[in-house]
């Protein structure tokens, strides 16, 4: 089995969910289909990793246990897909997108709403760099016991599409099957709603539900949740995924694993060089400052950042420097700094002979003018 990412060849990260898993190859099947590239041998390949990565990240089962143990746990059977599901995957997700597969028409779900769905949890800066367990209440749909979670107390047969829940356009030599917009995909219109849910086709329900956030989260990254989401009118649960927000510190700045702190210098500081005690995630640092260092200079700390979720690995923390000048000088402090001017002699005007030596050649550019 060659090796090579699952996640990586269909450009997702791990936390994506299922919904974005479908978008993502059905892009890259498109792009690099056969069909469509008779004169790149190359496609064929990457089309079969395509493919072998869908079948497993698509299946909940094979996806747990290819994040756990990569294709080792899959043991060769579960991941090694090359060929084999095209004419299942491809039926699903394509509707016959390129006019092969297995000749099934799958109906959408007649429930008024998805299995799974997302909500917010809002973090604290140091939660998602040190991990932490957050508690937080969710409401959940369950099926209408009387419409199955159909809303519907009498249904027909959707005039659209004719019942097969999707209608299909012919483009050159592809066909492209897209949702029935008139019956969103169930084949079948509500003729009269049900009393029970008023044709919502569910009732809420809250719980409390506890998660472990591990070390290293960032702001927009996703945690599915399984076996937390709505249910049906079996009683079967989709997945709550978990989007993080996460709140800004004070003094330090994220880019990915790596963290900015800005320190402020005072300007006879820079001008003498200095040690500051500068703080970090993990401990407090020693940040030795050159004399004559110049402003927004980064001094960078490997592996006092935050932890990866993609290895076992911290990013850096870079510090940058500041120069502070004094807001207001008093009459002493004016009088010192003039002494201390002065006491340099001619290295403290350096602009004296650079400009003096421009404004003698403007001259002769204006003398040789007025000629």
């Amino acid at each position: 089995m060659e090796d090579f990412n699952y996640y990586e060849i269909l450009e997702i990260s791990q936390t994506c969910s299922q919904e974005e898993i479908k978008k993502a190859f059905r892009k890259k099947a498109m792009q690099y289909h056969p069909d469509r590239n008779p004169d790149n041998p190359e496609a064929e390949e990457i089309f079969k990793k395509i493919n072998e990565a869908y079948e497993v990240l698509s299946d909940e089962q094979k996806r747990s246990i290819y994040d756990r143990y990569g294709k080792a746990g899959l043991q060769g059977g579960a991941g090694g897909g090359g060929f084999g599901g095209f004419g299942d995957i491809f039926g699903d997700i394509f509707g016959e997108f390129f006019g092969g597969g297995s000749g099934r028409q799958k109906k959408k779900s007649d429930l008024k709403y998805s299995l799974d769905f997302a909500l917010e949890l809002n973090l604290e800066f140091k939660e998602a760099i040190f991990g932490c367990k957050k508690e937080f209440e969710s409401a959940y749909k369950i099926a209408c016991k009387d419409c199955g979670g159909n809303g519907a107390k009498k249904k027909s047969t959707c005039p659209q599409c004719h019942g097969h829940g999707e209608l299909r356009i012919q483009q050159g030599f592809m066909t492209f099957a897209q949702t029935c917009p008139h019956c969103q995909g169930s084949g079948e219109v509500i003729v009269e709603k049900c009393s029970t849910c008023g044709g919502k086709g569910y009732e809420n329900k809250k719980e409390k539900i506890e998660i472990k956030i591990p070390e290293g989260v960032d702001n927009g990254n996703q945690m599915r949740v399984s076996g937390k989401g709505n249910a049906d009118k079996n009683g079967n649960r989709g997945d709550l995924y978990v989007r993080l927000n996460v709140k800004e510190d004070d003094h330090f700045v994220r880019d990915g694993e790596n963290l900015y702190v800005e320190v402020p210098v005072f300007f006879t500081s820079i001008v003498l060089g200095t040690k500051v005690t500068i703080p970090s995630p993990h401990k407090e640092l020693e940040l030795v400052i050159p004399a004559n260092s110049k402003d927004g200079a980064q001094f960078i700390f490997e592996g006092n950042g935050v932890k990866s979720l993609r290895g076992n690995y911290y990013g850096d923390l870079i510090a940058q420097i500041k120069i502070v000048y004094p807001k207001k000088l008093t009459k002493e402090q004016k009088e010192l700094l003039e002494k201390l001017h002065k006491s340099f002699g001619e290295h403290s005007e350096p602009h004296k002979s650079v400009l003096e030596q421009a404004c003698e050649k403007v001259k002769k550019w204006f003398g040789e003018l007025g000629k």
